[in-house]
């Protein structure tokens, strides 16, 4: 199988690229996103990572998904207006994806290898669930939807991968 980082992903734009392209060699937080979630507020605080570690070679990369009770039925221009509009969204997004099932993209189905802090790997469960991955695309870390972006244990592993 291919690289994480070159695997192809467009952007919110409709775009092609790759992971690699989106993330530019940076330590990437990537967060499967919705726009009518009760956990959408997360977005404040993944675009306030952003901005803090974007300098040392940080980013988060939101992958739009409708998957869970259809909490991302909007266009690409409904989702990027509402990221932007509402939460001040700077970071990258890729195009509406699925993250489980039959259809899962390329991208989820090497994500969802990797455990969680109890050793739990497989499907993603809900919105806003979030993986680590390093410069080299390896995932390092992966947190389930209720860990905050903000949460020490996610600020932890931010900062050990980018002091690799």
């Amino acid at each position: 199988m291919s690289d994480l980082l070159d695997l192809p992903v467009a952007t919110l734009e409709g775009n092609p690229a790759t992971v690699g392209a989106l993330t530019e060699g940076r330590v990437a937080l990537v967060v499967n996103v919705a726009s009518k979630c009760g956990f959408t507020p997360q977005y404040a605080d993944l675009e306030a990572l952003h901005e803090e570690y974007r300098d040392r070679g940080f980013t988060v990369l939101g992958v739009p998904c409708n998957q869970f009770k259809g909490q991302e039925p909007g266009t690409a221009e409904e989702i990027a207006q509402f990221c932007s509009a509402t939460y001040g969204v700077t970071f990258p997004l890729t195009e509406k994806v699925d993250v489980k099932g039959p259809d899962a993209h390329p991208l989820y189905e090497r994500l969802t290898e990797a455990p969680d802090a109890s050793g739990t790997a497989g499907d993603v469960q809900w919105n806003f669930e979030k993986f680590l991955i390093d410069r080299r695309g390896a995932v390092v870390a992966r947190f389930r939807t209720k860990v905050e972006p903000q949460a020490p244990e996610v600020r932890e592993a931010i900062e050990a991968a980018l002091a690799n």
